[in-house]
């Protein structure tokens, strides 16, 4: 029976698969991968199929399904309250934290309600309501393509950066479990929180602590109301989340923008300091020139550019089967009947107007096959 991507991704369209492998344990990913490899045909590795949009036309290859679920304690509590968590791959994400705020372990409760499995966490340093995978990963387990081997990487390694790294920029391998370092106490409190609208949303200050069942409702009530829950009756979910990235831009281009249009200041590096002892400059000795200062980037909201650009929540093209959601302009939706190339189309008359009124080029956070922008 022919399986299609439409079946397996949260979006809902996608032609079908040439073959579906599926991988219940971390033995039998590690044996189909290299296995896959080996034949060079082309082949696509597939979580919960939230973050991935196929073509009409289908994949020309064989589907890997990842499924080895399963959470280990690999380090008990440490003297500063500290658990560490070995999670298998295929684990369900929201299950996870839905397991861990009931055992009273913070860290990943602003994650709440993300879509997909935790293999595909580190890969795209999945973020919300100013919490990243990256505050609390500690390394992953990774089949290294170019080796073969199954090697440990500490998240350093993986070079975590705003919804990308160092895999999703090219290291080719596969994701086999992830180890996760979160904090215990007995008060069950929260993370501090750190993202005004969740803050708002909670009545408590930034930087506030609240018990963690409670943020974990006020994080799914709020990605609720936006679509970004999944929820079958809901065609608003129908949907790959954000489909565009928030855009990076340079301090100076960001002044450029609409007074009204939000804008937040990146984190700045710390720069190296530069000395030179008093007897080096009695000697006459010039002290090292310091290197410009680099440009600060700002990261500007998608969502408020397209909403600006013209496009309202509900837009649809006319006779397309897919819009933007009526709850929030950052995701497309599929409205019961699109195809991937309504999609496509969507995607590309959102970068178009966005570019046009704005000057900035959106980039999309799914993976796209056979399908271009």
């Amino acid at each position: 029976m022919t399986t299609r991507l439409a079946e397996l991704t949260t979006m809902r369209v996608g032609g079908p698969a040439e073959r579906v492998l599926t991988a219940h344990t971390k033995d039998e990913l590690v044996q189909h991968a290299l296995e896959l490899w080996g034949s060079a045909d082309p082949w696509l590795l597939l979580g919960g199929g939230s973050n991935t949009v196929v073509c009409d036309e289908g994949y020309p290859g064989t589907v890997l399904l990842v499924r080895n679920a399963g959470v280990d304690r690999v380090v008990e509590d440490d003297a500063d309250g500290h658990v560490r968590l070995r999670v298998q791959a295929g684990q369900d994400w929201d299950a996870l934290v839905a397991f861990c705020v009931e055992q009273g372990w913070s860290g990943i409760e602003a994650l709440s309600g993300i879509p997909g499995l935790a293999g595909a966490a580190p890969i795209q340093n999945i973020g919300a309501y100013g919490a990243e995978l990256g505050d609390v990963l500690h390394s992953i387990e990774f089949l290294d393509a170019e080796s073969g081997e199954v090697v440990r990487l500490a998240a350093a390694e993986l070079e975590l950066g705003y919804r990308d790294s160092a895999i999703k920029r090219g290291r080719e391998g596969v994701v086999l479990s992830i180890d996760l370092v979160l904090q215990t106490s007995d008060s069950g409190l929260s993370a501090p929180i750190a993202y005004a609208q969740l803050a708002n949303a909670l009545g408590v200050e930034l930087g506030g602590r609240v018990p963690l069942r409670s943020l974990r409702e006020a994080v799914l009530a709020l990605r609720a109301s936006k679509g970004m829950v999944l929820d079958p009756e809901d065609h608003d979910t129908w949907s790959a989340g954000s489909f565009f990235t928030n855009p990076i831009v340079s301090e100076q281009f960001a002044r450029t923008m609409p007074d009204d249009a939000p804008r937040f200041l990146m984190a700045d590096e710390e720069p190296e300091d530069v000395a030179i002892s008093f007897e080096d400059l009695e000697r006459g000795v010039e002290p090292p020139v310091q290197a410009e200062e680099a440009p600060r980037q700002v990261k500007l909201s998608a969502a408020w550019l397209i909403e600006h650009s013209g496009v309202r929540k509900g837009f649809r093209i006319p006779g397309s089967g897919a819009s933007i959601s009526s709850k929030h302009t950052l995701a497309i939706t599929n409205r019961g009947s699109a195809s991937a190339d309504d999609v496509a189309q969507l995607g590309r008359f959102v970068v178009q107007r966005v570019q046009q009124e704005f000057g900035v080029l959106l980039h999309p956070e799914p993976n796209l096959y056979g399908l271009e922008l």
